[in-house]
C-alpha cells in the first residue's frame, strides 16, 4: 500500500498546501475542518489515525506464531500441546485418588486455558481414548466405530498410576503465571517417557502441520535403553486399531515418508469374508460406505442385498467384525485384493513429524525425537537425584546437630542467657569443636531451628535410634551418589522398572509385514460386457446389438488385431473406433509373456506368405503397430491367440493356378521360434494361398512355468522372490498344510492368497508325499502320531486330518522324507518331564488321511519341536575285493569266483 493510499480521502480545500501527511504521521486534531465552509473554524477534530502499512504482515506473523506455539504443535520436552498440558495440570491439582466428573475437570482447566470448554473437552476425551495417562469410567466412545463420548457430566476420569510416576514432579517443574496472572502453570511437564511418540499427535497450524504416528509402549522403552547403550534403533508405528502395516517407506517418520495400513480380512468360506479390524484413522461406518460405493460402481462384486440379508453386515461389538457376502462364483482371493485396491481396507498415511524445539517448529525424525526425550529423561533423573542428595545432606546435617545439641547438653548452657542473641551466640560457641564434620557452614537458621526443639523431644531422645537413622541416611546418600556417578545405569534401570510395572498388556497390536502391489486392472470386477462390430471397426460396452466378446472391467485395456496386419491397445469405453475388419479382440494383460499369437500374413509387395509367433507385452495406448513388413495391401490370412504358448498344426491349400507341385501341405507352428512383434517372420510359401485351416490343436511350447512363494507376502510369483516351489504345468497344483490340522490343494494362480502365520507346509503337490503329524485328539484326550498321503483331488477345499472335534489340535506337521521330532512329555501325572526324539517313519506305517493314528504312551506332551530330518545315505558301490594268498583278485575275477560258487 502506497503512502497516498494511506491518506484520508479529503477534498482539496480541506487541507492547506503545507499540511500534507507522510505515512508515519497522524492528522493533528486541528488540521481538518469538518464543515462544508472552509472559512469557518474547525468544530470537531478527527480521531488519531493508525497506518495500516505492514499491519497485515505483522498481525499475520503474530497470529501464525501463536497458533504454532500455543495451539497446534506439541513441545518436544513433554510431547504435549498447551491444552493437553493444562488438562494434566488441572487433574493433578484435583487429584485425591478418586474419579472426577469430566465436566469438573473442564471447569478446573478453564482457569488455565482461555479457549472455552468445547476444545478442552475434545482434547480430554482424545487423551482418554489412548488409554495411557487416564483411568476412565463411563462411555468414552470408540475410535474404531467413530462413536463419540457421552456428555462430560456423565463420564469420569482420574490420573493413571503411570501418569503419576512418569509425568509429574513439582521439584523439577518450571512454572509460569497463567493467562490472567491468578494461577501458576507449568511451562512444560517433566515427562520421563517418550509420551509424544507413544500417543502420537496431529495438528494443523498456519503454514504447517504435524502428524506423528503412535508407537508401541514397550518398543519405545527398548529403543530408549538401546540409545543409552549406544546401540542402533528402529521405530515403527503401532495402532490401537491393529491391522497390518507396511513400513518399507516409513523413512523414520520424516516428511515425505509413507506407511500403508491394511485391515485384516479373513475368508470364512467361499461366499463370505470377515474384516476383523479397521485401518488407523478409519471408522467401521466409513469402511462400510467405501465397500458399498465400490460395489455400486462395479469394482467389487458382493451379494445383492435382500430383505433379510445385507451385502455388508456390521457385527462390531467388543471386537470389530464386518461380514462381506460375495456373489456366487466370485473368487474370495481376488475380492480381498479388490477390497485393498478400491476401498478403505487399505489406506496410505504420510507422517510429518513437526515439534517445537527452542520456541521454533522443527521437522525431525522419530529417532531424533526419541533421542531428545531419552537424554531429557536422563537429565530429569539426574536433577531428581541431585535434589534428593541435597535433602539427604540437610537431614544428616540437622540430625547431627540435634544429636550434638542434646547429648552434649548444650540446651542447658542457654538457660542463663538473657537475650535471644546471647542464646544463639552460646549455641554457636558450643558447636565450634564439631563444625569441621559438617559439609557446609552452620548458619543462623540452623541455630534458630535448634532452639525450637521441644522439651518432650529432648527428654525422649534415644541416641541409638538417632545413630541408626543417620546410618540409613548415609546409606541412602551413598546410593544416591552412586546413581549420580552412574546415571546411565540408573536411567536404564528406571526404564526397565517402567516396563515391568506398566508394559504388560501393551504388546504390539499392528503386525508389520510387506505388502504386495495390487494391480487394479487384475482385481477389478468384470462389471462390463465387451462387444465388437468387426466390419464397422467399433468395440465397446455400449454395442449391445453387436457380437459379445467377454466380460471386462471399466478400467481394462483392450487389444485389437485387424485384417491389415495392425494391432493396437485402447481403453475400454462405450464405443471406440479402432479400424475396420477386426480379426481378434480381447482384454489386454500387460507383460504377459506366456500369451503367444500365431499369425500368417501375405506381404503386399512380394506376395510371399510369412509365418510368425510373438507376444505383446507392452505397448503405448492408442498407437497402431504394424505386424507385417509394412508394405501396402499386406493382410492377415491366419491368426490365433494362445494363452500358454500353444503351437497348433495348420493345413495350407494353395491356389489351383499356382506352379507348385504340392498344392496342400501341413505346417507346425512349433517349428518356428517365438520372436518379438516387429520380426518379419519365416517364409511359409512363395505361392498364392487359397485357404488355411487348423488341422490339430496345439500344445504348449513354453514348457511349465516356474513358481516362487514369497513367505513374507504370502503370495505366489514368477519374479524369483522367495522359495522356488518348482515348475508347474496346467495339471499341477499346490499342497497347503495348515497349523490347525487341515490340508488343501490349490491352483498356482498368482492371485491366490496364503496367510504365512497359519501355514505349516506349502509346496508343489506330489501324490507320493508323506505327511507326518503329531496331534491331540480331544475325545480320546490323548496324543497321536500319524503318517498319510493326500488322496483327495478337489481344489480349494480344506480337509481336516485331525478330526472335527472341538479342542483337537495339531502340535507338529512335516512333509520331510525322514522326519525327526523332539518330544517333551510326562509318562505319569506330576512325573518328571522327559525328552526323546521320535522318528515317525520307524514308528508307524502310512495310513489313510482319516485314520486316527497310533497313540503315544504318554500322559501329557508338553512341547514338540521339529528337528532336522534324518540323513539317509544310499549304499555306495565299492569294488568287490577278495583277498587270496599272496595276491588281490581283480573285480572281474572276484565276480567270476562268486558265480562259480567259490565264495559267497
Amino acid at each position: 500500500m502506497t503512502n497516498e493510499e494511506n491518506e484520508l480521502p479529503m477534498d482539496d480545500d480541506q487541507l492547506q498546501p503545507d499540511a500534507e501527511l507522510t505515512a508515519d504521521e497522524t492528522v493533528p486534531t486541528d488540521a481538518v475542518e469538518l464543515t462544508d465552509t472552509p472559512s469557518e473554524p474547525p468544530t470537531q477534530a478527527l480521531h488519531d489515525q493508525t497506518v495500516v502499512s505492514g499491519l497485515y504482515e505483522n498481525y499475520f506473523l503474530d497470529y501464525a506464531s501463536y497458533v504454532i506455539l500455543e495451539r497446534a504443535v506439541p513441545a518436544v520436552e513433554d510431547g504435549l500441546k498447551p491444552v493437553q498440558r493444562r488438562i494434566l495440570h488441572a487433574l493433578k491439582e484435583m487429584d485425591d485418588g478418586r474419579f472426577n466428573k469430566v465436566a469438573n475437570v473442564i471447569g478446573q482447566t478453564m482457569q488455565f486455558h482461555p479457549h472455552g470448554d468445547a476444545s478442552i473437552g475434545e482434547a480430554l476425551v482424545n487423551i482418554g481414548q489412548k488409554e495411557l495417562l487416564f483411568d476412565t469410567q463411563g462411555s468414552w466412545g470408540d475410535v474404531r466405530t467413530g462413536d463419540g463420548a457421552a456428555a462430560p457430566r456423565y463420564i469420569e476420569v482420574r490420573l493413571s498410576k503411570f501418569a503419576q510416576d512418569a509425568v509429574y514432579n513439582d521439584k523439577t517443574t518450571e512454572w509460569q503465571l497463567s493467562y490472567d496472572g491468578r494461577k501458576r502453570e507449568p511451562v512444560t511437564l517433566p515427562v520421563k517417557f517418550p509420551l509424544l511418540l507413544a500417543q502420537g499427535v496431529e495438528g494443523i497450524a498456519v503454514g504447517l502441520s504435524t502428524k506423528i504416528l503412535p508407537h508401541n509402549f514397550n518398543e519405545l522403552i527398548d529403543a530408549s535403553i538401546n540409545i543409552l547403550k549406544d546401540k542402533p534403533i528402529s521405530l515403527f508405528p503401532d495402532f490401537q486399531t491393529g491391522g497390518h502395516i507396511d513400513v518399507s517407506n516409513y523413512n523414520d517418520g520424516h516428511r515425505g515418508g509413507k506407511v500403508r495400513v491394511r485391515a485384516k480380512i479373513e475368508e470364512i468360506d467361499k461366499k463370505t469374508l470377515a474384516i476383523r479390524d479397521v485401518p488407523y484413522g478409519i471408522t467401521t461406518s466409513q469402511l462400510i460406505d467405501s465397500i458399498v460405493k465400490a460395489a455400486e460402481v462395479g469394482k467389487i462384486r458382493i451379494k445383492a442385498p435382500s430383505r433379510n440379508v445385507a451385502a455388508v453386515v456390521d457385527n462390531t461389538a467388543r471386537d470389530v467384525e464386518i461380514l462381506v457376502h460375495l456373489q456366487p462364483g466370485v473368487s474370495p482371493d481376488v475380492t480381498i485384493d479388490a477390497l485393498y485396491a478400491f476401498t478403505d481396507c487399505e489406506v496410505s498415511i504420510s507422517p510429518n513429524a513437526c515439534v517445537i524445539i527452542g520456541d521454533k517448529p522443527h521437522f525431525v525424525s522419530v529417532s531424533q525425537i526419541l533421542r531428545v526425550n531419552t537424554h531429557q529423561t536422563v537429565q530429569l533423573l539426574q536433577r531428581e537425584l541431585e535434589i534428593r542428595r541435597s535433602e539427604l545432606l540437610e537431614r544428616l546435617l540437622y540430625s547431627s546437630l540435634e544429636k550434638i545439641f542434646i547429648e552434649n547438653r548444650i540446651y542447658r548452657k542457654i538457660e542463663e542467657c538473657e537475650t535471644f542473641e546471647a542464646v544463639l551466640e552460646t549455641i554457636d560457641k558450643a558447636l565450634k569443636p564439631f563444625k569441621k564434620q559438617f559439609y557446609r557452614a552452620i548458619v543462623q537458621d540452623d541455630l534458630i531451628r535448634l532452639t525450637e526443639i521441644k522439651i518432650k523431644r529432648i527428654s525422649k531422645f534415644d541416641g541409638f535410634k538417632a545413630e541408626e537413622l543417620m546410618r540409613r541416611l548415609e546409606q541412602e546418600l551413598a546410593e544416591t551418589e552412586d546413581n549420580l556417578a552412574n546415571i546411565t545405569r540408573y536411567a536404564i534401570a528406571y526404564y526397565k522398572d517402567l516396563q515391568k510395572k506398566y508394559g504388560k498388556g501393551r504388546e504390539r497390536k499392528t503386525e508389520i509385514r510387506a505388502f504386495n502391489t495390487i494391480a487394479a486392472s487384475v482385481v477389478a470386477a468384470a462389471n462390463q460386457k465387451l462387444y465388437v462390430d468387426r466390419e464397422g471397426g467399433f468395440i465397446g460396452s455400449g454395442l449391445k446389438k453387436d457380437e459379445y466378446v467377454s466380460d471386462c472391467s471399466d478400467i481394462d485395456d483392450i487389444i485389437v488385431f485387424r485384417r491389415d496386419g495392425k494391432c493396437m491397445v485402447v481403453k475400454v469405453a462405450d464405443k471406440v473406433f479402432v479400424g475396420k475388419d477386426i480379426v481378434y479382440v480381447a482384454v489386454f494383460k500387460k507383460n504377459d509373456e506366456r500369451k503367444i499369437y500365431n499369425m500368417i500374413y501375405l506381404d503386399g509387395k512380394s506376395g510371399i506368405s510369412m509365418a510368425k509367433r510373438f507376444p505383446v507385452t507392452g505397448v503405448t495406448r492408442d498407437r497402431e503397430y504394424d505386424l507385417t513388413m509394412g508394405n501396402p495391401k499386406s493382410k492377415l490370412t491366419y491368426f490365433s491367440a494362445n494363452d500358454n504358448g500353444e503351437a497348433e498344426v495348420i493345413t495350407v491349400n494353395l491356389t489351383a493356378q499356382s506352379s507348385a507341385k504340392i498344392k496342400q501341405f501341413d505346417f507346425d507352428f512349433a517349428s518356428i521360434a517365438i520372436k518379438n512383434r516387429s520380426a518379419q517372420g519365416n517364409i511359409l510359401t512363395k505361392y498364392p494361398v487359397r485357404k488355411i485351416t487348423q488341422k490339430t490343436g496345439g500344445v504348449s511350447t513354453l514348457g511349465g512355468v516356474d513358481i516362487w512363494y514369497d513367505e513374507h507376502l504370502g503370495r505366489l510369483n514368477r519374479d524369483e522372490r522367495g522359495k522356488l516351489l518348482g515348475n508347474f504345468d496346467a495339471k499341477d497344483s499346490i499342497l497347503v498344510v495348515y497349523k490347525e490340522g487341515q490340508y488343501e490343494l490349490t491352483s498356482f494362480d498368482l492371485t491366490n492368497r496364503y496367510e504365512p502365520n497359519e501355514i505349516a507346509i506349502l509346496q508343489k503337490f506330489d501324490p507320493e508325499t508323506v505327511i507326518s503329524a503329531i496331534y491331540y485328539e480331544a475325545v480320546q484326550k490323548a496324543w497321536y502320531v500319524k503318517r498319510f498321503k493326500v488322496e483327495t483331488t478337489t481344489l480349494d477345499k480344506k480337509f481336516s486330518f485331525i478330526g472335527d472335534t472341538k479342542g483337537s489340535k495339531a502340535l507338529a506337521v512335516t512333509a520331510d522324507s525322514h522326519p525327526r521330532i523332539e518330544l517333551q512329555h510326562q509318562v505319569k501325572d506330576r512325573g518328571p518331564v522327559e525328552k526323546m526324539v521320535l522318528e515317525p517313519e520307524g514308528f508307524i506305517d502310512i495310513r489313510g488321511w482319516k485314520a486316527l493314528g497310533t497313540k503315544l504312551p504318554y500322559v501329557k506332551v508338553k512341547e514338540v519341536k521339529l528337528l532336522a530330518p534324518k540323513v539317509v545315505k544310499e549304499a555306495a558301490k565299492t569294488p568287490l575285493i577278495i583277498e587270496t594268498i599272496g595276491e588281490v583278485a581283480t573285480e572281474s575275477e572276484a565276480k567270476e569266483s562268486v558265480q562259480l560258487g567259490l565264495f559267497s
